[in-house]
């Protein structure tokens, strides 16, 4: 029963915690909008989250047997969890080779945290259906 609970909100949460890292990769590029040669980065939300999802099913990434490769160690391009990283096209260019567009990062900045919160809402509303038809309504 759990392994189907688990399922059933997986996608949510993996969706939350993808949201909540691309948050801060958005608050790190604006708290950088003054760093000489700063490159402004983000993430491919909409392929980040099919990759953590094929983890989670235990998809492509996962070894099977002992002469299998190991799963390269994150790098520059990668934030701990695995998710790449990649830079933000460049739109005006700066004389000190910051690549931070401030209009651009707010409204990613915000776009990004009203997503988080409609995503928060969407599994409040699963778990209280949940509740709803364990309790049977009462």
């Amino acid at each position: 029963m759990l392994g189907k609970l688990d399922d059933h909100l997986r996608f949510n949460e993996t969706a939350l915690s993808l949201r909540s890292t691309r948050q801060s990769v958005l608050a790190s590029n604006i708290a950088n909008a003054d760093t000489p040669n700063y490159k402004a980065r983000d993430i491919d939300f909409s392929s980040a989250l099919q990759s953590a999802l094929d983890v989670n099913k235990g998809g492509p990434l996962k070894t099977t047997a002992p002469k299998h490769y190991e799963l390269p160690p994150h790098g520059a391009g990668t934030l701990a969890n695995g998710t790449p990283l990649q830079y933000r096209g460049i739109v005006q260019g700066a004389v000190d080779g910051n690549t931070v567009d401030m209009d651009v990062e707010r409204n990613q900045f915000a776009d990004n945290a009203l997503r988080y919160e409609a995503g928060v809402n969407f599994i409040n509303s699963q778990i209280k259906g949940l509740l709803n038809v364990i309790t049977g309504g009462q």
